[in-house]
C-alpha cells in the first residue's frame, strides 16, 4: 500500500516555488500518486483597488499568470510520468489550499516556504504557516528563497560527522560517552 495516493501542490509560478513543485512530483513518482496543482488568485489583495481600475483587466492578467504557472507544472509532471490535475481558484490562498486538500481527498500538501522570520513574518504573515496550522491533511514544507545557498553534499556530510552522525546516517563513535 503506497503512503501517498494524491498530493496537492499549490504554486505561485515563481522559479523558487518550482522547487516545491518538483519535490511534490518526485514524491508522487516514487509513491505512484497523482498530483493536484492549484494556483490561487488572491482576490482579497485587490479588493481595495481604485474604482477606475477594472477587475476584468486585472483578473484576466492574474488568471493568465495562473495558467502559465500550471502549464509549467503539467510539463514537469509529463517529464516524470505523473498524472496531474490543475485548477486556478479565487480566494484567500491559505483557505483555498486547505479546502482543496480536504475536498479533493489529498494525503499530503507540499508547498514552499520563504523562510522569513522576525518582523517580516509578523508583518507579512505566512501562507505556509497558516496551512500547517489549519490543515487536517499533513503538510510538507520545502524551504525556498531564503537567500542562502544550500549546503553541498560534502558540507552536509561534514556537518553530520561533526554532530556525531557519519555520512551513511549512522551514529559515530565520537558521540559515545564513557
Amino acid at each position: 500500500m503506497p503512503l501517498y495516493d494524491r498530493i496537492l501542490v499549490p504554486t505561485d509560478g515563481s522559479s523558487e516555488g518550482e522547487l516545491a513543485v518538483c519535490h511534490a512530483l518526485d514524491l508522487a513518482a516514487v509513491h505512484g500518486a497523482s498530483v493536484r496543482a492549484i494556483y490561487v488568485v488572491d482576490t482579497a489583495r485587490y479588493a481595495g483597488m481604485p474604482m477606475e481600475t477594472t477587475w476584468e483587466g486585472v483578473g484576466d492578467l492574474l488568471y493568465d499568470d495562473g495558467e502559465a504557472a500550471l502549464e509549467t507544472v503539467r510539463e514537469l509532471a509529463a517529464g516524470r510520468d505523473v498524472d496531474v490535475e490543475t485548477a486556478v481558484v479565487e480566494g484567500s490562498p491559505s483557505r483555498e489550499i486547505i479546502t482543496h486538500a480536504e475536498e479533493a481527498g489529498c494525503d499530503l500538501v507540499v508547498m514552499g516556504t520563504h523562510g522569513r522570520g522576525g518582523i517580516d513574518r509578523l508583518l507579512l504573515g505566512s501562507v505556509a504557516e497558516k496551512v500547517v496550522r489549519g490543515s487536517s491533511v499533513p503538510v510538507l514544507t520545502v524551504r525556498i528563497g531564503d537567500g542562502e545557498e544550500p549546503p553541498s553534499a560534502a558540507e552536509s556530510a561534514t556537518a553530520g560527522e561533526t554532530a556525531g552522525i557519519d555520512a551513511e546516517g549512522g551514529v559515530s563513535d565520537a558521540t559515545e560517552t564513557g
